[in-house]
């Protein structure tokens, strides 16, 4: 299943290693260090250019930090919705 992170990214939910909260990551100096390590080597996207709330931490290709403006518990919902949510969200057109 893919998940949608923000300006049409989406990433398939298997490559998801986590989803954080970025303000509580940043409290800590062990998040910002990690933070910045990442930022230096250029493994950092940022996906809104507004504030961002989470990040997804992934390993595809390798390990990447997608920043995104959706809070952590949405991005969550779009991981545990299932086909057969998606399924019964389709309009059913008549046949003909």
């Amino acid at each position: 299943m893919y998940v949608h992170l923000g300006r049409d990214y989406v990433l398939n939910d298997r490559d998801i290693i986590g989803i954080f909260n970025l303000e509580t990551t940043t409290i800590s100096p062990r998040g910002r260090e990690f933070l910045n390590y990442a930022q230096k080597n250029g493994a950092v996207v940022s996906l809104s250019d507004e504030l961002p709330q989470s990040y997804v931490l992934a390993d595809s290709p390798v390990d990447t930090i997608y920043l995104s403006e959706l809070s952590p518990a949405a991005l969550k919902r779009r991981t545990e919705t299932t086909v057969a949510d998606l399924d019964s969200r389709v309009l059913q057109l008549p046949k003909y």
